[in-house]
């Protein structure tokens, strides 16, 4: 019999002699035609931690533009070093499938500062025990095909349902594997519908175009088992385009990471 694959299997990079990285784009991880975003994201943000090559140094951004579906098969990554300061290293990653690129990002990494002031300006959602919300089964053929291996529980509206342009609830990976780092960290946030879908009365299928992440903690310390809280918000939609943030946060009311997406709705 064979075993599925983890989250963490899939996204593990071989490096080849010229220094690019490739990885196996997987079947049965479709968001439409194309491989479902946060998979493909948490693919370069591995890239590119491998190009840093400084733990002291963490990433606290990424941002990535996702031109092209990214289909079932090889793909190959090639980085660069930007910039390596004193303190801040900037790092970029191609994807290119067939010679073709199909997506790029810019990730920053940053040593730890000294700063007086420590605060957070938002309030984590307040939604109690995760075990007492029922997990909604997201999946073909109303949703993608990647949902399926994802828990969604959620505790906001549904989509189709008439209510409003917006997500809480809590995300998992079925089967994470044991790497909960940054690539982890994108890929649940990017695995929730969009905010739109409850305002629409029919599936409309979107993709990103543009992904934004500000990590702000680790998950260092949270239970294992326990997924992530997550919220969302529209913030327009105007001409076939959505622009929403998103919000991840652990169980204890830490902010995990923060980001902005733009969305095209593709017919």
């Amino acid at each position: 019999m064979t075993t599925e694959r983890t989250l963490d299997e899939l996204l593990t990079l071989a490096r080849a002699e010229d220094g690019s990285y490739s990885i196996d784009v997987p079947d049965g991880w479709q968001q439409g035609r194309g491989a479902f975003g946060g998979l493909v994201v948490g693919a370069m943000v591995r890239a590119l931690e491998l190009e840093a090559g400084d733990p002291s140094r963490t990433l606290r951004s990424v941002t990535a533009q996702l031109f092209g579906p990214v289909m079932p098969g090889p793909a190959v990554m090639r980085t660069e070093t930007l910039r390596a300061g004193n303190a801040v290293t900037t790092c970029a990653v191609r994807l290119l499938q067939a010679g073709t690129p199909q997506a790029h990002a810019v990730g920053v990494f940053g040593r730890a500062r000294t700063l007086d002031v420590d605060r957070l300006q938002l309030a984590a959602p307040q939604l109690g025990d995760w075990r007492e919300v029922e997990s909604v089964p997201v999946g073909p053929p109303f949703g993608p095909d990647f949902a399926v291996h994802f828990e969604f529980r959620n505790s906001g509206p549904l989509p189709f349902s008439g209510g409003a342009a917006e997500g809480v609830g809590f995300i998992r990976p079925k089967n994470p594997g044991s790497d909960r780092g940054a690539a982890y960290v994108a890929a649940c946030m990017d695995a929730w519908w969009p905010t739109v879908y409850p305002m629409l009365e029919t599936p409309r299928p979107m993709a990103t175009i543009d992904f934004s992440l500000q990590l702000v903690n680790d998950l260092q310390g949270l239970p294992p088992d326990a997924p992530l809280v997550f919220r969302s918000k529209c913030l327009s939609v105007r001409e076939g385009y959505l622009v929403e943030h998103r919000e991840l946060w652990g169980k204890d009311g830490r902010l995990i990471a923060l980001n902005e997406q733009t969305f095209a709705v593709i017919k």
